[in-house]
């Protein structure tokens, strides 16, 4: 099978960029397939070809796969207008190329949007199957950061984006939020794929010299971002992180930006100003050349600035490049990638019945421990960053209860979260609790009550309670003057009772070796 592959912005592992559309074409010719791959000249990326440009363009075999590069020099530091320029004069070179060039399969892949025009020109006036992949979804992304806001840019591009989706027989998506997106636009969901991005783990598996660059000691806890520093990056915060490290007096943590980007000169300006001797600025290096930092580096800073589109929408090729190397990933935003690298922990232990009135001190002992504020959970899981939620729930139902924690935190800190939980079990066993944690606890639930019963829903969900589980109708007054009566003892022979410390563990996460 031929393949006619376009890719503006190809590089091979010589260059300092992504290398998905490489490796991919790298496969396709593995497994027998040819492929022309047709690219343009991208800073920091390296297509494979060292002969001149014959006009315009030169052409070439890389690792097996053809390469037709076209003149056209980008930059992440270009302006939008002079990219746009960029991206439209590809898209009109490519169409020439979509339909001259023999071939059985059109694979288009963005960034940016107009990629997709070549193929869909194969698509409707050759009858060729189309292929299109999106990386970032337009107009939204662009709208979202506020790159554009004129209506006409953004209807060309909502158009462009949805012509392009309807040429194509298959559709892929990087992200969750990309296939959802693509839906969004009408097409059906079983056009659509979700192939997030990948890495060669060869690549990172070791065997490569380890370096830091000039200002990192050997002795210093390395964090790297490796990626562009651009307008999507907020890289700011990476700053205003630095600053408050220096300002603990903390000169063994650096902090290392390899990459290049439009906002690269201001924040290097920002840097000099604030006096910022932890933050280190590199030049680009290759995928290779990149590898040997990383395997001498302890933390990878996967970073974006805050737009909700991003968290869903968004699959960055350094994020699992960081994986690959067996870094610990320090994300700065929500979405599916963050859930890669947390562990939601759940614990479970037997407790008391809906009709055992002993339900009240249940309930303040799974205040105490794991309300969102001011509990032990809070103290010693939430307040010192281990955790970014801990907390414990009582349950009562017919005929018995349980009581539940769930704590969300990074992979990497599991263990010593689990230890702590134990630690704060075993305290409650051997110690009970105090009377300023009771009384704090019962202030929270009766607060929690009243308004709660100041709703008419609220009223009515415990009346159905007490008329479901007790046969009875119960006033407001009798649950207060049933959660003041609870005493330390009456918790504290609870908890010797029910043994919270044993509970049972289920969780989900990353996976383990082996």
């Amino acid at each position: 099978m031929k393949v006619l592959y376009f890719h503006q912005h190809f590089s091979t592992p010589a260059g300092a960029v992504g290398t998905r559309s490489y490796e991919m074409a790298r496969r396709l010719v593995h497994r027998g397939h040819e492929v022309l791959m047709v690219c343009g000249s991208t800073a920091g990326g390296d297509p494979g070809l060292n002969m001149p440009f014959n006009r315009g363009r030169r052409r070439g075999v890389v690792d097996g796969i053809q390469v037709l590069e076209f003149d056209l020099a980008y930059s992440n530091r270009d302006g939008f207008l002079r990219r746009t320029v960029v991206f439209l004069r590809f898209a009109l070179l490519s169409i020439t190329v979509a339909l001259r060039e023999q071939c059985d399969v059109v694979l288009a892949t963005s960034t940016p949007l107009t990629a997709g025009i070549p193929g869909v020109a194969a698509r409707w006036l050759r009858a060729k199957p189309f292929v299109f992949e999106v990386r970032d979804l337009w107009p939204e992304l662009p709208k979202a950061m506020g790159v554009t806001r004129n209506p006409l840019v953004l209807w060309v591009m909502s158009a462009l984006e949805w012509t392009t989706y309807r040429s194509a027989i298959r559709i892929v998506g990087l992200a969750p939020g990309i296939v959802d997106g693509i839906a969004r636009r009408g097409v059906d969901r079983s056009r659509i794929v979700l192939i997030p991005n990948i890495c060669d783990s060869r690549l990172f598996s070791g065997g490569h010299t380890m370096w830091r660059p000039p200002g990192v000691a050997p002795g210093d806890l390395m964090a790297v971002f490796a990626g562009a520093h651009g307008l999507a990056n907020g890289l700011d915060a990476v700053l205003d992180a630095a600053m408050e490290l220096q300002r603990r007096g903390r000169s063994d943590i650096k902090i290392v930006l390899i990459g290049e980007g439009k906002l690269k000169p201001r924040l290097q300006q920002r840097a000099a100003a604030a006096g910022l001797a932890n933050v280190v600025f590199h030049d680009p290096v290759s995928k290779k050349r990149l590898a040997g930092l990383m395997a001498a580096a302890q933390i990878g800073l996967q970073i974006l600035d805050n737009v909700p589109a991003f968290y869903d929408g968004t699959s960055p090729n350094k994020f699992f490049d960081y994986l690959s190397a067996g870094l610990p990933v320090l994300i700065n935003y929500p979405g599916w990638l963050a859930n890669l690298v947390r562990e939601h922990i759940c614990l479970m232990s037997a407790a008391v019945a809906a009709q055992d009135s002993r339900r009240y001190a249940a309930s303040l002992l799974a205040t105490i421990v794991g309300d969102d504020v001011g509990s032990r959970y809070f103290w010693e899981l939430v307040d010192k960053a281990l955790a970014e939620s801990a907390s414990m729930q009582f349950g009562s139902m017919d005929g018995t209860g349980a009581f539940y924690s769930y704590i969300r935190c990074g992979s990497d800190n599991a263990p010593k979260v689990l230890d702590i939980v134990r630690g704060i079990f075993e305290s409650l066993s051997k110690d009970g609790v105090t009377e300023e944690e009771l009384q704090k606890a019962k202030n929270k639930i009766l607060s929690a009550l009243v308004i709660k019963n100041e709703l008419p829903m609220g009223r009515l969900i415990d009346l159905g309670f007490n008329w479901q589980y007790l046969q009875e109708y119960r006033p407001i007054d009798e649950d207060v003057k049933a959660i003041k009566a609870v005493s330390v003892e009456q918790i504290g022979s609870l908890i010797a009772e029910l043994r919270p410390a044993d509970f049972t563990q289920f969780a989900i996460g990353p996976a383990g070796e082996g």
